[in-house]
């Protein structure tokens, strides 16, 4: 088969990347003919404050995109094109360039964009699903992207323009979603239920388990905002007895949670600042358990199916996707987000228990054998991508086909 991948890379290697980079490699190394259409955002570093203004209007629609693109697909006559990120360099238009041209497109969710301008219904501290209730001019009133009411007034014109064109209906073919729970946040938002594939990421290479654990937690992620690192440093002040913990990451309140945990005291927490993917996980690896504090609804956290593959359980807020991907008890433990008492407690029970501990890692192991590998994951993509195929085969020929909702006794990874 021959798939072309697309991809907007953001400013900062985040996860996203990382899903485009594994799912890339997966395709290659099953013998499909992948090629890669690619932007960058540091292109933007580079323009002028003229070529930014008109940058926004290019973000709703790019000429250069639907014409360079067009002319990818009639050299390359793909099968299919699967598409990560648009945002800001790429442009819808890249929808209707595969559409006119009559090539099958499947869109991956890994955030909520087209529904919330920011991406993360999270705003000034707090999950907000007022776009979703009520609009995404709601979002520019707040300033919701970047604290920019401009930048994301772009934004919120941009969906209200392909909205009305029917982009999101008739230029795409299916949708996958990472969770469960994302996709129900897409149907809330009128998404047809048939376009909607739950398929999660996966780990590779498969890092392995390590046996002989380390005395520490461990917390991987941005340090931004709503990740809420600053609950976890709260937690620490309430703990029964000393534990030490590795924060690794990077990101814009890095400065500020190091200030504080000094002020505070915590000897006991360790800032390890950004690390290669390789060096995060072989602290992982020996960790304990992994904290995940995000209080915003995260689609799939890749780091948790990196916790699981080293058959580490992980302590994460009860909210969206993770309370979905981490079962309560058996591979990790669940508390109240933004209660720091609450993890506290649960730290507290984790580390006096360290056989049951043992026991939950040993289940988040099984959990990504079954479910979070490479092989797990493969077949579930080419699904998606078979049912894109037949469909457009279909609407050429004139013939409307019949997407079956599978029963409950299949896989919900396969729910639509």
């Amino acid at each position: 088969m021959k798939i072309i991948i697309v991809h907007n890379h953001y400013k900062q290697h985040g996860g996203e990347d990382v899903v485009f980079d594994q799912e890339r490699e997966l395709l290659k190394r099953k013998g499909h003919d992948v090629q890669v259409y690619c932007r960058h955002n540091s292109e933007i570093d580079s323009y002028t404050g003229v070529q930014r203004l008109v940058l926004l209007r290019k973000a709703i629609w790019a000429d250069d995109t639907y014409r360079d693109f067009g002319e990818v697909l009639r050299r390359e006559k793909p099968d299919i094109v699967h598409i990560h990120n648009i945002w800001v360099m790429i442009s819808p238009s890249i929808y209707w360039a595969c559409h006119d041209a009559g090539v099958p497109v499947v869109q991956t969710f890994h955030n909520y964009r087209l529904m919330c301008p920011a991406g993360t219904f999270f705003r000034e501290g707090k999950t907000c699903e007022e776009c979703l209730d009520h609009g995404q001019w709601r979002s520019v009133l707040h300033g919701c992207y970047r604290d920019s009411r401009s930048i994301t007034a772009a934004k919120a014109l941009m969906l209200a323009v392909h909205r009305r064109k029917g982009t999101w209906t008739n230029a795409i073919d299916y949708f996958i979603t990472l969770s469960q729970f994302s996709r129900n946040q897409y149907l809330r938002g009128g998404f047809s239920p048939e376009k909607l594939f739950v398929k999660p990421n996966f780990v590779y290479p498969d890092p392995g388990v390590c046996m002989d654990k380390g005395d520490y937690a461990v917390f991987v992620g941005r340090l931004s905002p709503e990740k809420r690192v600053s609950t976890v440093l709260d937690a620490w002040t309430r703990l029964s007895s000393p534990v030490q913990l590795l924060i690794i990451g990077g990101g814009p309140e890095a400065g500020q949670l190091e200030a504080d945990a000094a002020a505070r005291g915590l000897t006991d927490v360790h800032f390890k600042g950004h690390l290669p993917r390789e060096q995060g996980l072989e602290f992982m690896r020996r960790a304990r358990f992994l904290i995940f504090s995000s209080e915003w609804y995260e689609n799939f956290p890749v780091t948790i199916a990196e916790a699981f593959a080293c058959g580490v359980p992980v302590i994460c807020s009860r909210m969206g996707a993770m309370q979905e991907i981490v079962e309560d008890g058996r591979t990790g433990l669940h508390f109240t987000p933004g209660n720091a008492e609450d993890l506290a407690a649960k730290v507290n029970w984790a580390w006096r228990h360290p056989d049951r501990l043992q026991q939950m890692g040993e289940e988040a192991r099984q959990e990504y054998e079954s479910k979070y590998t490479d092989e797990k994951n493969y077949p579930l993509l080419m699904n998606i991508y078979q049912h894109a195929i037949s469909k457009r085969d279909s609407k050429s020929q004139g013939v409307e086909l019949e997407v079956r909702a599978p029963d409950s006794s299949e896989t919900p990874a396969l729910v639509r």
